[in-house]
C-alpha cells in the first residue's frame, strides 16, 4: 500500500466531521487574542508567529487585544468561541494564576481550551541597585537568611506572576523578607534606584535597557537554564538548597475546548515548525523570548502544574482572593 492510500485509509476511520475539519480548515481569517495591550512581549510574540502562521496556511491571522481583568475577558471569550480553530487565545502563565486569584470565573482553564503548542519562555530577574554591597545571588540570599527583615524586595502589583514569584523565592529560600509591590515597572526600577528597596524581581527584558546602562545589577534569574545571551548569570537553582527552583514567565496557543482534535494537530504542527525556524529564534530572541514549542499534552500538563504551584504560593502568602 502506497503513502496515498495509507492515508485516504486513515482518514475512513474518522468521523466525517473531522475529516472535513481537517481538509478545509482554515476556511477564513484567523484571529488571536491577546490579553495584554499592543506593544508588549506577549504581543510582539503573537505577532511574530501569526505573521508567519498566515503565510503558512493560507489565510490572514490578525491580532485581537483584548487587555483588563487579569485577562479573564480575552479568555472568555475565546471560551465561548466556535470551536473550528479560527480564534485562538494567547495563553499564558498568567491564566494559571487567575485560578487561583479569583474566587469564581467565567470558565474553567483547563476543561474550556484545548492547549495547541508553548510559544516560548522568557526569564524573570532579580536586580539589585548599582552601587549595592551584593555582589552576587549567593550574597543577596545569604544576607536576607542572616538579617530578618532587613532585605525588602519589590515587585509589580500583587498577583502578578513577579509578585507570586518574589513570594516564592521567599519561601523556599528561608527569607523573612517584605514584599514590596509597585504600580508597574517603572516605579519598581525608580524605587530600586532611589534605594527605596534593595532587590527587585522582574520580567528579565524590560530590565535591560537599565542593566546595560549600569543603572541596575543583574544578580540571576529564575529559570530552569541560564539565558543564552547572558551565559554568566547564574539561575536561582544552582544556590543549595534551591535545586528544584524553576520560575519562567510563558506564552501559549490554545484553542476552544471542543476543537476537533485534527484541527488542533494542524495547528501544533504548523507552530511547531514555525518555532523551529532561524528566522523566527531570532526575532523572538529580539524580545527576550527563548523559542519553545511543546506537545498539546505537555502544555496542558504545563498548566496543572502552574495552576496547582501559584495557588499554593497564593494561600501561603495569604493573598486575598478577588
Amino acid at each position: 500500500m502506497n503513502r496515498r492510500q495509507l492515508v485516504q485509509a486513515a482518514l475512513t476511520t474518522l468521523p466525517l466531521g473531522l475529516v472535513q475539519a481537517q481538509t478545509t480548515f482554515p476556511s477564513k481569517p484567523m484571529r488571536i487574542v491577546v490579553p495584554f495591550g499592543a506593544g508588549g512581549v506577549a504581543d510582539l510574540t503573537a505577532r511574530a508567529v501569526a505573521q508567519k502562521l498566515s503565510t503558512n496556511v493560507g489565510q490572514p491571522v490578525v491580532i485581537d487585544n483584548r487587555p483588563g481583568a487579569g485577562g479573564i475577558v480575552a479568555a472568555e471569550l475565546v471560551a465561548k468561541a466556535d470551536p473550528d480553530g479560527h480564534t485562538l487565545l494567547l495563553m499564558s502563565n498568567g491564566t494559571a494564576v487567575s485560578a487561583g486569584l479569583f474566587k469564581s470565573l467565567p470558565f474553567n482553564p483547563r476543561t474550556d481550551f484545548a492547549p495547541i503548542s508553548l510559544l516560548g519562555l522568557f526569564d524573570i530577574a532579580i536586580v539589585v541597585p548599582e552601587a549595592s554591597p551584593h555582589q552576587t545571588l549567593a550574597d543577596l540570599i545569604g544576607f536576607g537568611r542572616s538579617n530578618p527583615g532587613k532585605l525588602n524586595i519589590g515587585t509589580i502589583n500583587i498577583g502578578s506572576t513577579q509578585h507570586l514569584a518574589a513570594e516564592l523565592l521567599r519561601t523556599q529560600a528561608n527569607l523573612i523578607a517584605p514584599i514590596i509591590p509597585y504600580n508597574g515597572t517603572p516605579a519598581v526600577i525608580h524605587a530600586l534606584r532611589g534605594g527605596q528597596i534593595d532587590a527587585a524581581v522582574e520580567i528579565l527584558g524590560p530590565l535591560k535597557p537599565q542593566i546595560n546602562a549600569k543603572a541596575v545589577r543583574l544578580l540571576g534569574v529564575m529559570g530552569a537554564k541560564r539565558p543564552p545571551d547572558l551565559p554568566l548569570v547564574p539561575v536561582v537553582r544552582e544556590l543549595p538548597g534551591l535545586s528544584s527552583f524553576n520560575v519562567s514567565s510563558w506564552n501559549a496557543l490554545a484553542a476552544p475546548g471542543k476543537t476537533p482534535q485534527p484541527i488542533v494537530q494542524r495547528l501544533h504542527t504548523e507552530v511547531a515548525k514555525i518555532l523551529t525556524e532561524p528566522e523566527m529564534v531570532q526575532r523572538l530572541a529580539s524580545f527576550n523570548v527563548q523559542a519553545q514549542s511543546s506537545t498539546p499534552t505537555q502544555l496542558a500538563q504545563l498548566l496543572d502544574a502552574d495552576i496547582q504551584r501559584w495557588r499554593e504560593v497564593i494561600l501561603k502568602a495569604g493573598i486575598p482572593q478577588q
